[in-house]
């Protein structure tokens, strides 16, 4: 059976993308070199159009539409990223987007999805489901849902990082390290890898509580998110792996770590006074695990991914504090 998403689709992606997405640098920073006892190269997706990686997906979803889809517009749910993604890609190609948000989703996710001119609806996460209430508003407009990372598309999308880490990574890495909510991300870059011959150790890091694909991946099928959990790695809050996207973890051999929060508010501190970049929670945690020691780091070639920066004012505030 066909793999959810191949080389062929990602360099297909790349395509589209050349001259939408930026190049994000890879960084290294000696005072993270020196605390971990060994080299740390930082993939900053941070810098990317919106704020997070998550416009390569959406873009390449959005292009690849038919006139006629492109005509009735799409429809996506997210806590943010996403949405930004989804805003930033349909207003170069002239879409219409309406995107389902919860109610409380961080003040400048709402703000910044508005500000590119896609309608809000907003939902209660704790009594209302969003992909349900997204593929109601796009079955009754006869438009596109877009999802966030159970899509081809998107995890092809996703995955021209991997592209890129091929040509920006000097020699090959002992480890990469890439932050996971449902699995898209972490899915194209691993395919993206693996199809090219990349033998390293890949991981998909996750905050304690909402560390479901660290759990599938341990029991060899996929589990929800444990009764109660909180964190404040929001954007990568899902409730577990997805249906597309952990066969393909499986299929390349990814392993999992989990971190706690106190784990990532070190980390986005430590972005912020060494590296001088803005993290958020959930674009933090790989870089958490590297820090709190999660995996063997000495004497060790590490590429992380910092995945997103869109945080909150008060919430980096009271984090710096």
């Amino acid at each position: 059976m066909r793999p959810a998403v191949t080389l062929d689709d990602i360099r297909a992606a790349a395509q589209r993308l050349r001259g939408q997405s930026v190049l994000t640098p890879l960084l290294e920073n000696p005072a993270l070199n020196d605390r971990v006892k060994g080299r740390v190269l930082l993939k900053v997706e941070s810098l990317q159009i919106g704020g997070s990686f998550k416009f390569r997906g959406a873009y390449n979803r959005l292009a690849d539409l038919t006139p006629a889809q492109k005509a009735k517009g799409v429809v996506a749910a997210s806590t943010g990223n996403h949405a930004q993604g989804i805003g930033h890609a349909a207003r170069r190609l002239g879409l219409e987007a309406c995107i389902v948000m919860p109610q409380d989703a961080p003040q400048i996710k709402l703000d910044n999805t508005r500000a590119l001119g896609c309608e809000v609806v907003t939902f209660d996460r704790r009594t209302e489901d969003r992909d349900t209430l997204a593929r109601k508003i796009a079955a009754e407009r006869g438009c596109v849902f877009v999802h966030p990372y159970d899509d081809p598309w998107v995890m092809a999308g996703q995955g021209t990082i991997g592209l890129e880490l091929l040509k920006q990574v000097p020699a090959p890495a002992d480890a990469v390290l890439i932050c996971c909510g449902g699995g898209g991300l972490t899915a194209g870059i691993a395919t993206a890898l693996r199809s090219c011959g990349s033998g390293s150790e890949i991981y998909a890091v996750e905050p304690f509580g909402y560390d479901d694909t660290v759990r599938s991946l341990a029991s060899g099928q996929r589990r929800g998110i444990e009764p109660g959990a909180t964190s404040i790695c929001d954007a990568i809050s899902t409730l577990a792996p997805g249906e597309l996207t952990f066969p393909v973890l499986q299929q390349c051999g990814v392993k999992g770590l989990a971190v706690s929060d106190d784990d990532v508010r070190e980390a986005m501190r430590f972005a912020f006074t060494h590296l001088r970049l803005v993290l958020e929670p959930g674009g933090a945690v790989a870089l958490a695990a590297v820090l709190a020691g999660r995996l063997p780091t000495e004497g060790r070639t590490l590429v992380v991914v910092l995945s997103g920066g869109n945080v909150d004012a008060g919430l980096f505030t009271s984090v710096l504090a």
